[in-house]
Protein backbone atom coordinates (compact mmCIF):
# COMPACT_ATOMS: atom_id res chain seq x y z
CA UNK A 1 0.00 0.00 0.00
CA UNK A 2 1.34 3.12 -1.12
CA UNK A 3 -0.32 6.96 -0.15
CA UNK A 4 1.70 9.81 -1.63
CA UNK A 5 0.02 13.27 -0.84
CA UNK A 6 0.68 16.01 -2.77
CA UNK A 7 -0.51 19.44 -3.29
CA UNK A 8 -0.03 21.72 0.13
CA UNK A 9 1.68 25.01 0.62
CA UNK A 10 1.46 28.72 1.73
CA UNK A 11 -1.75 30.31 1.02
CA UNK A 12 -3.56 33.64 3.09
CA UNK A 13 -6.26 32.80 4.76
CA UNK A 14 -9.35 32.93 2.51
CA UNK A 15 -7.87 30.98 0.14
CA UNK A 16 -8.27 27.75 -1.26
CA UNK A 17 -5.75 24.52 -2.28
CA UNK A 18 -6.44 21.29 -3.26
CA UNK A 19 -4.55 18.37 -2.21
CA UNK A 20 -4.21 15.16 -3.90
CA UNK A 21 -3.47 11.67 -2.66
CA UNK A 22 -2.21 9.25 -4.70
CA UNK A 23 -2.80 5.29 -3.90
CA UNK A 24 -1.48 2.36 -4.83
CA UNK A 25 -1.40 -1.33 -4.38
CA UNK A 26 -4.56 -1.91 -3.56
CA UNK A 27 -8.09 -1.57 -5.29
CA UNK A 28 -9.32 1.99 -4.40
CA UNK A 29 -13.31 0.12 -4.41
CA UNK A 30 -13.32 -1.02 -1.32
CA UNK A 31 -11.99 0.74 1.78
CA UNK A 32 -12.56 4.14 3.40
CA UNK A 33 -9.82 6.89 2.52
CA UNK A 34 -9.04 9.71 4.63
CA UNK A 35 -7.54 13.13 5.01
CA UNK A 36 -6.20 13.95 8.45
CA UNK A 37 -4.25 17.03 9.93
CA UNK A 38 -1.78 17.38 12.50
CA UNK A 39 -1.17 20.91 13.70
CA UNK A 40 1.71 22.06 15.88
CA UNK A 41 0.96 21.12 19.55
CA UNK A 42 -2.24 19.41 18.81
CA UNK A 43 -3.63 15.64 18.32
CA UNK A 44 -3.65 14.47 14.61
CA UNK A 45 -7.19 14.79 13.73
CA UNK A 46 -9.53 13.83 10.92
CA UNK A 47 -10.99 16.17 8.55
CA UNK A 48 -12.73 13.94 5.84
CA UNK A 49 -13.25 10.73 4.83
CA UNK A 50 -14.68 8.81 1.82
CA UNK A 51 -15.70 5.22 1.31
CA UNK A 52 -14.52 4.13 -2.03
CA UNK A 53 -17.53 1.44 -2.53
CA UNK A 54 -20.55 3.94 -2.39
CA UNK A 55 -18.79 7.81 -2.22
CA UNK A 56 -20.14 8.18 0.90
CA UNK A 57 -18.40 11.18 2.53
CA UNK A 58 -18.15 12.17 6.36
CA UNK A 59 -16.08 15.53 7.03
CA UNK A 60 -16.72 16.69 11.20
CA UNK A 61 -18.71 20.63 11.74
CA UNK A 62 -15.52 22.31 11.27
CA UNK A 63 -14.62 21.67 8.27
CA UNK A 64 -17.77 20.62 6.38
CA UNK A 65 -18.89 23.72 4.91
CA UNK A 66 -15.48 24.56 3.41
CA UNK A 67 -13.73 21.35 2.84
CA UNK A 68 -14.96 18.47 0.01
CA UNK A 69 -13.52 15.04 -0.51
CA UNK A 70 -13.89 13.71 -3.60
CA UNK A 71 -12.64 10.46 -5.81
CA UNK A 72 -11.26 10.73 -9.40
CA UNK A 73 -11.26 7.29 -10.30
CA UNK A 74 -9.28 6.98 -13.51
CA UNK A 75 -6.42 7.95 -11.78
CA UNK A 76 -7.12 6.23 -8.58
CA UNK A 77 -6.42 9.74 -6.57
CA UNK A 78 -8.05 11.16 -3.36
CA UNK A 79 -8.81 14.46 -3.68
CA UNK A 80 -8.99 17.18 -0.48
CA UNK A 81 -10.29 20.42 -1.85
CA UNK A 82 -9.90 22.86 0.91
CA UNK A 83 -11.58 26.73 0.63
CA UNK A 84 -11.94 29.54 2.76
CA UNK A 85 -8.93 28.75 4.74
CA UNK A 86 -8.38 30.02 7.89
CA UNK A 87 -4.89 30.17 9.76
CA UNK A 88 -5.83 26.90 12.26
CA UNK A 89 -6.32 25.19 9.23
CA UNK A 90 -1.74 25.08 9.20
CA UNK A 91 -0.99 21.62 9.92
CA UNK A 92 0.45 18.88 8.27
CA UNK A 93 -2.12 16.74 6.37
CA UNK A 94 -2.03 12.90 5.77
CA UNK A 95 -3.89 10.62 3.49
CA UNK A 96 -4.63 7.10 5.10
CA UNK A 97 -6.74 4.08 4.65
CA UNK A 98 -7.45 1.16 6.80
CA UNK A 99 -7.84 -1.89 4.59
CA UNK A 100 -10.44 -3.53 6.42
CA UNK A 101 -12.54 -0.21 6.80
CA UNK A 102 -15.44 0.39 4.45
CA UNK A 103 -17.21 3.27 6.68
CA UNK A 104 -16.19 6.62 5.98
CA UNK A 105 -16.98 7.65 9.43
CA UNK A 106 -15.45 4.38 11.14
CA UNK A 107 -12.19 5.73 9.56
CA UNK A 108 -12.68 9.24 10.65
CA UNK A 109 -13.03 8.15 14.24
CA UNK A 110 -10.54 5.79 14.61
CA UNK A 111 -6.94 5.46 13.64
CA UNK A 112 -5.75 4.13 10.28
CA UNK A 113 -3.09 1.45 9.62
CA UNK A 114 -1.58 2.78 6.41
CA UNK A 115 -0.17 6.28 6.25
CA UNK A 116 0.91 8.03 3.70
CA UNK A 117 4.05 10.75 4.02
CA UNK A 118 2.25 14.23 4.84
CA UNK A 119 1.70 17.41 2.69
CA UNK A 120 2.51 21.24 4.57
CA UNK A 121 -0.04 23.46 4.57
CA UNK A 122 0.42 26.88 5.97
CA UNK A 123 -2.14 29.39 6.12
CA UNK A 124 -1.24 32.80 6.86
CA UNK A 125 -3.11 35.24 8.35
Amino acid sequence: VQLQASGGGLVQAGGSLTLSCAASGFTLNRPAIGWFREAPGKEREAVACLSTNNDITYLPDFVKYRFAISRDKNQNTINLQMNNLRPEDTGVYYCATDLGQASSYALCHSRPTEWGMGTLVTVSS
